[in-house]
């Protein structure tokens, strides 16, 4: 395995195993974001089965939800590894700390985009980032610069005389979801700030800005679906003038059901977020409580065979999954940072 002496330094470092750990718990745990969690899934398999550890368990909390969890303690109650499809937040960070959990790695694994979705028995849509913020915010420019107006929008043709004259109805994650957070500060910041005096505003009243820019309308035309993205693709066929969010890996191990939209210009496809001129598209990460390797059974095991080449490389098994890979180089550097357990540092 490429990263086996890196594994060897680490595990003389920590070779003095906790018994209360080991006898409390002999598998990984794993929380986080709905996002990751099916390559998460295939690696934890993978693990299981080539190794002679157990499988890790791992269980779709969302991004937030997931590192409220993994900052809440130490120790076998609290888990390993919390998944993300954002960074952490210096908020977040400073909840671990404030609970001892001071030793964190952080992983970043590949790349994905966010689709904006629709039964392929629908309407082609093709969008822009400024078409998404006026179809979603919660207040849109009014007639004047720097006049904010509460968002009325029914239709797209609303939105945009280009688009069809179909109903505003999106369903996407919850708060908790770091495909969520990622979704509002690419698509509808992405948006507003194509309006000059709102991306003023930044520099002005950074709260302000922020509250414009990323607050969804609450009248019914979003629809929080949960952290379940197979619901929102049934709800999808069952609708086809409805649009659902979720990640480019989810679309398409389901595009023989749906569809994702242009934005900018831009096909959501393989190639695109890769090079990065889908607009929407976002880092992967996990997160690894530090103290917990060598006191739960397999954390340091589990890391390597997340960096390794035939995992996350150009023809790793989860390129097969839809996960975008970075870069040679950039592997090289994560994967050793993260076998290292090189501390987090924003």
């Amino acid at each position: 395995m490429k990263h086996l002496k890196t594994i060897v330094a680490t595990a003389a470092v920590i070779a003095a195993t906790s018994s209360v750990y080991a006898q409390g718990r002999e598998h990984i745990e794993i929380v986080g974001s709905s996002t990751v969690y099916p390559f998460a899934t295939v690696v934890a398999e993978t693990f299981g089965n080539k190794t002679e550890f157990k499988t890790p368990k791992i269980e779709s909390t969302g991004s937030g939800g997931g590192l409220k969890l993994f900052c809440s303690g130490t120790g076998v109650d609290t888990p390993d590894i919390t998944n993300a499809s954002r960074r952490i937040k210096q908020s977040e960070v400073e909840l671990c700390a404030s609970n001892g959990v001071n030793n964190v790695t952080e992983v970043q694994i590949g790349y994905d985009g966010i689709a904006i979705a629709n039964a392929k028995s629908g309407q082609d849509f093709s969008l822009t980032r400024r078409d998404i913020f006026l179809a979603l915010a919660k207040e849109v420019p009014g007639a004047n610069d720097g006049e904010l107006v509460e968002n009325t929008a029914k239709t797209w043709q609303d939105v945009n005389p280009d688009l069809p004259a179909i109903a505003i109805e999106v369903l996407g994650p919850p708060p908790t979801s770091g495909t969520r957070d990622a979704f509002v500060e690419l698509a509808m910041e992405g948006g507003c700030k194509s309006f000059d005096w709102i991306k003023a505003m930044k520099k002005e009243d950074k709260s302000k800005y922020k509250e414009v820019c990323h607050t969804i309308r609450e009248d019914g035309a979003f629809i929080e679906a949960g952290e379940n993205d197979n619901l929102i693709v049934q709800k999808l066929e069952k609708n086809p003038d409805a649009l659902g969010i979720f990640g480019f890996s989810f679309l398409d191990q389901n595009s023989d059901k749906v569809k994702g939209a242009q934005v900018d210009g831009a096909d959501i496809t393989f190639e695109n977020i890769a090079d990065g001129s889908y607009p929407v598209s976002r880092p992967l990460y996990f997160y690894v409580k530090s103290d917990h390797v060598g006191k739960i059974p397999g954390i340091a095991e589990f890391i390597a065979e997340f960096t390794d080449e035939d995992t996350w490389g150009d023809e790793g098994y989860l390129t097969d999954k839809g996960l975008i890979p970075l870069n040679e180089e950039l592997r090289a550097e994560i994967g050793e940072a993260a076998n290292s357990l090189k501390p987090l540092t924003l």
